[in-house]
């Protein structure tokens, strides 16, 4: 009878002890049961190679849902050591988009530090336009937003262009499927476009050479021979991928002149 009594003293006891630690600390409980249950990896990042890609452990880690400037082009340092001072040497969260690894097999994942996406962080102070080759996934309505955020603010890669054809030049025609846009000059002046650019989310990328924009010119991809009409972006046998895609038009001081997406 008292073996019984002090096994029933017992559970009591340890029913009470459980109830006062989920009373105490049930958030932090919450918590560890939620993460047992997400599909996430950790790791501490041991250096940043550039704006949009860390390594852990030895393995590239490629942020997905982003594209930072490349070397020598603006804001390519910014990107970077805005990406040293949120994750470089700190325990980060990943999580896996749709595709597990990239062509350089480089693992694809969107980055958190205590709950904020790094990743959306970049492209919401203008450091990164936001990329999706692989589709739009859950987060890209958010990825999206966070740009056309930065373009009301111009913060950096937002910056719209101060040259004077900027508010001449508009996207007359863009055929994604044929791979062609035609830009057109509404001024009544010529627009001498040399050195602009024009680019996909990724890094495919036209500058212009020494040419003038008297009425309208139209962008081809493929091979073919330049003329005062149509320009042609060789090398590439597509641009504009059929999942989705953004066009930017930037001056020769890599400012903003426009952006369209489909």
């Amino acid at each position: 009878m008292k073996k019984k009594k002090r096994l029933r003293g017992g559970k009591l006891l340890l029913t009470a002890l459980v109830v006062l630690l989920v009373a105490i600390n049930y958030n932090f409980l919450d918590k560890m049961l939620v993460d047992l249950y997400e599909d996430y990896e950790i790791g501490v990042v041991e250096r940043v190679i550039d704006g949009d890609t860390i390594v852990i452990n030895g393995t590239s880690i490629r942020l997905l849902g982003i594209n930072t400037p490349e070397k020598g082009e603006l804001y390519y340092n910014e990107a970077k050591e805005f990406l040293e001072n949120k994750t470089l040497g700190i325990l980060i969260k990943m999580e896996r988009g749709k595709t597990d690894l990239d062509l350089y097999n480089r693992k694809l994942r969107y980055v958190y530090v205590e709950g904020e996406n790094v990743n959306l962080k970049l492209v919401e102070n203008g450091l990164a336009n936001y990329y999706f080759p692989s589709g739009k996934d859950v987060h890209y309505e958010e990825f999206k937003n966070a740009w056309q955020n930065c373009i009301l603010q111009e913060k950096n890669l937002c910056e719209p262009s101060e040259e004077i054809c900027a508010s001449c030049i508009e996207l007359e025609d863009a055929d994604f499927d044929k791979q062609a846009v035609e830009l057109i000059n509404n001024c009544n002046f010529y627009c001498d476009l040399t050195n602009w650019s024009i680019k996909d989310e990724g890094r495919k990328k036209l500058v212009f050479p020494e040419f003038i924009l008297r009425s309208s010119v139209r962008i081809k991809v493929g091979n073919g021979s330049n003329s005062q009409d149509t320009l042609f972006w060789e090398g590439e046998e597509y641009v504009w991928t059929e999942t989705g895609d953004t066009l930017f038009l930037r001056d020769k001081a890599g400012r903003l002149v426009l952006w369209q997406n489909y």
